[in-house]
């Protein structure tokens, strides 16, 4: 049986099932009342993990919650077409597949082989975590222009294997295989 948590008991980056529907808590803030006999409430910043949506919501105390039924799996990478990308568990060899909305901006980083990590609801897939770095191809990029170095940190734009276009500083090439942070979409270094 699932354990049962109280609203007040939820903190940041905490699972909890509201309504028979996974949440990620992002961030909390709790409001004691001055007045005597008022209740404490709890307001919670919280994304529904199957339509990534965000949202505030603000609940007694007392309220409860279920521990949701997640599992996190690792898994590889394989292809997609027009039924969603395709990853392979890596514990049960079994194909997983999620649909694009599932994916979200996940699929600017998705090359052949890479390995996440993909969220299971009740044993179904409902999302996928990406690893912090990603080593991405550069397929194109400007030449870098003499003189463009007065500031220091002089960058150019480049475009990546997945069609993503970062800033790299200038003596990045074509051909030169980069290293991005999944989170903020910049450059983390050479690969």
């Amino acid at each position: 049986m699932a354990s049962v948590l109280e609203a007040i008991e939820v903190k940041r980056k905490m699972y909890f099932e509201h309504e028979g529907v996974p949440y990620y808590c992002i961030d909390f803030e709790i409001s004691t009342p001055t007045a005597r006999g008022g209740q404490t409430l709890v307001r919670l910043k919280m994304r529904n993990l199957l339509t990534r949506a965000v949202f505030d919501k603000t609940f007694k105390a007392g309220e409860k919650f279920k521990e949701p039924d997640l599992e996190v799996v690792e898994a590889t990478y394989l292809y997609t077409d027009g039924e969603g990308s395709h990853f392979l568990d890596q514990s049960n060899f079994e194909t997983l597949t999620l649909n694009e909305s599932m994916l979200g901006d996940a699929r600017d980083f998705l090359v052949d082989g890479l390995l996440l990590q993909i969220q299971k609801f009740n044993g179904s897939p409902i999302g996928l975590e990406l690893p912090q770095q990603v080593e991405l191809e550069v397929v194109d990029c400007e030449p870098g222009a003499r003189g463009n170095t007065a500031s220091g940190n002089a960058q150019k734009n480049a475009k990546l294997e997945t069609g993503i276009e970062i800033k790299v500083p200038l003596f990045i090439e074509a051909g030169t295989k980069v290293k991005v942070y999944t989170e903020t979409r910049e450059f983390a270094g050479r690969a």
